[in-house]
């Protein structure tokens, strides 16, 4: 086979995708056509309001996340409340009201798929927050992820003390 790109349509992303209670899930979601929408600090922090909202009031637990200028990586663990499912679609909803408001646009913010990863249980969570808050620096977007306004973790250091991201 050759290096050809796959695209996977919101069938295809829904396909097999399973919401279980208590499971830790890395979500990935993108802004329509890639627009960078969250270099407007506003909107940025208002899509910050809207994920702290959802931890607030007990609708996930908010472990990591990260705004990228045109993307989400969320690490959250679910509770008994919602699916996997309600929780992006109410994040998406209140989120994209609020920004196309600051804005002055209507219609959709966002791609209508996203994609999801849960956690195996071998898997060691504060390693999937540091590749999350890790983004920015990748990306070249900052030299130290201090400089970076969009982020944030539960884990702000490893119990022997040393930064959670270096």
């Amino acid at each position: 086979m050759g290096d050809k790109e796959v695209t996977l349509s919101c069938d295809a992303l829904r396909r097999g995708r399973h919401s279980l209670h208590h499971q830790v899930y890395c979500i990935t979601t993108v802004t329509r056509g890639r627009q960078p929408l969250f270099t407007d600090i506003t909107a940025a922090r208002l899509l910050v309001h809207e994920l702290r909202r959802l931890h607030e009031q007990g609708d996930v637990i908010s472990l990591a996340w990260v705004v990228m200028p045109d993307h989400l990586h969320w690490l959250i663990q679910l509770n008994e409340r919602w699916s996997l499912s309600t929780v992006v679609k109410t994040l998406k909803a209140r989120s994209a009201l609020s920004i196309n408001r600051h804005l002055c646009q209507h219609g959709s913010l966002w791609q209508r798929a996203y994609y999801d990863r849960a956690a195996r249980k071998d898997e060691d969570v504060r390693q999937i927050a540091r590749y999350i808050v890790a983004n920015p620096l990748r990306a070249g977007l900052v030299r130290n992820i201090g400089d970076y306004p969009h982020w944030d973790c539960i884990w702000m250091t490893d119990d022997d003390e040393t930064p959670l991201v270096e």
